[in-house]
């Protein structure tokens, strides 16, 4: 089996690259390094079933040559994390939809089967908890930037969907919930690195807003399990799946865990939203999935507990530290 990979030098894009060739596919990465790292696949390179190919999904040339060679597609390429959403909002519109139309097309004009990873940021302000696939979504006014980002995934879905529907491309959606692990860069605002980083530093952990806004936290791992197990199954085209853990914390909490497991001295301070990101800026309260509909099609759960999830984090960001001395 031969898998494309949109945005595989990104952090899950690196470890869905792992698990593939562990399973003895063949894997191109498709990555521009816009967001992606190189040093997240530098490992992997030598691997006589990896081609990675630097340039963008909007490069039409390159798009057909790679998705027409390949089997199946897995498309990762996208803006993320809430820091990029709110300085850059016009890219990531453009960005997001632009280049899974251009990569869907193509996939359609081939006949490839296609996993698209949407978000639970699609859900908006939904209280309907635990989130369901077929729940219905609430998002903000077009004036707050937050909610750029969960209409232009929205619209990935949409377009998804509809190709589904209209010719029975295979399509899958799966919904990812706060996905964490090794490799998670902090720069694009990701709380999980963010917190770990200043604890090893001794610096103020800072929590926007009053952090008693909830969260579930999966396992990058556990995600890639996912994905492959969900691309596998026969009968999850046209289906839309969430993928995370149920299991909630406090972003307050979360930062408490981190100073524990680090034994790190680091004060922990409130930042108010307009503070960290400006005006325009909402939040949720809570973002849990229901997990029941992946659960019953391919038995899929999260295997990391939170200890386990942010020690590894952890062991990540001090390996990083040692090896830059």
């Amino acid at each position: 089996m031969h898998s494309l990979i949109t945005g595989g030098a990104g952090f899950i894009g690196s470890h869905l690259t792992e698990r593939l060739l562990q399973a003895g596919h063949r894997v191109t990465l498709l990555d521009d390094l816009s967001t992606g790292r190189y040093e997240n696949i530098a490992g992997l390179e030598k691997h006589p079933g990896l081609r990675f190919v630097k340039d963008t999904v909007l490069h039409s040339e390159v798009v057909e040559m790679l998705v027409r060679e390949c089997d199946q597609v897995f498309h990762l390429a996208s803006a993320v994390g809430v820091k990029l959403i709110m300085e850059r909002p016009v890219q990531t519109i453009e960005s997001i939809f632009q280049g899974t139309d251009a990569v869907l097309n193509v996939a359609a004009r081939y006949r490839k089967r296609f996993l698209l990873t949407s978000t639970s940021e699609v859900y908006g302000k939904s209280e309907a908890i635990p989130f369901r696939e077929d729940g219905d979504r609430l998002e903000g006014p077009t004036h707050k930037h937050r909610w750029a980002y969960a209409a232009a995934k929205a619209l990935d879905e949409f377009l998804a969907l509809a190709h589904w529907k209209e010719s029975r491309l295979p399509v899958i959606v799966a919904r990812l919930f706060n996905t964490v692990g090794p490799r998670q860069s902090g720069q694009y605002g990701m709380v999980l690195p963010n917190f770990v980083a200043a604890a090893l530093a001794g610096r103020e952990i800072l929590v926007h807003g009053d952090g008693s806004q909830q969260r579930c936290f999966c396992h990058v791992k556990d995600v890639a399990n996912a994905l492959v197990g969900l691309m596998e199954s026969p009968r999850a085209p046209g289906e839309v799946f969430n993928v995370g853990s149920t299991d909630e914390i406090t972003i307050r909490e979360l930062a408490e865990l981190v100073v524990k497991r680090t034994e790190s001295s680091s004060p922990i301070r409130l930042v108010p939203y307009q503070e960290a990101f400006g005006s325009g800026f909402e939040d949720m309260k809570r973002r849990v999935p229901c997990t029941k509909k992946i659960y019953s099609l391919i038995g899929w759960q999260p295997s990391f507990t939170l200890d386990q999830i942010v020690d590894a984090v952890i062991a990540d960001k001090r390996n990083s530290l040692e090896s830059r001395l």
